[in-house]
């Protein structure tokens, strides 16, 4: 859309979502900015868990390990699924896969690692 033809009113609702959506991405790739964070949407990249296969993988508490994935879930990155009283946790969608591999296959490049 051209911004000429544009009332200033129209432009600055656009920057505004614009700003809001600049700022969305930057809280998205935040949550990527953590040790744990990452461990735990490794492991998920092999299918669901649930918090004591996670804790016992990491060799951390359950406590630690959910603390993590409430961040990952309030920042859609993960989701879940009951069976009983038993919490699975899956990555959320096919995009956050995407998001996971394509930064591990950057780093694994820097390195001079062979893929």
């Amino acid at each position: 859309m051209e911004r000429c033809c544009m009332n200033t009113d129209e432009i600055n609702m656009i920057e505004e979502l614009e700003k809001d959506f600049i700022r969305d991405l930057a809280e998205f790739f935040k949550v990527f900015g953590d040790v744990t964070r990452i461990r735990i949407l490794q492991i998920l990249l092999s299918g669901e868990r649930n918090v004591s296969e996670l804790a016992d993988s990491l060799s951390m508490t359950q406590s630690a390990i959910s603390h993590q994935l409430r961040v990952l879930r309030q920042n859609d990155l993960v989701k879940y699924r009951k069976d009983g009283k038993t919490v699975f946790y899956s990555l959320d969608d096919d995009h956050i896969r995407t998001v996971l591999e394509q930064g591990m296959v950057h780093i694994r490049h820097k390195r001079g690692y062979v893929e």
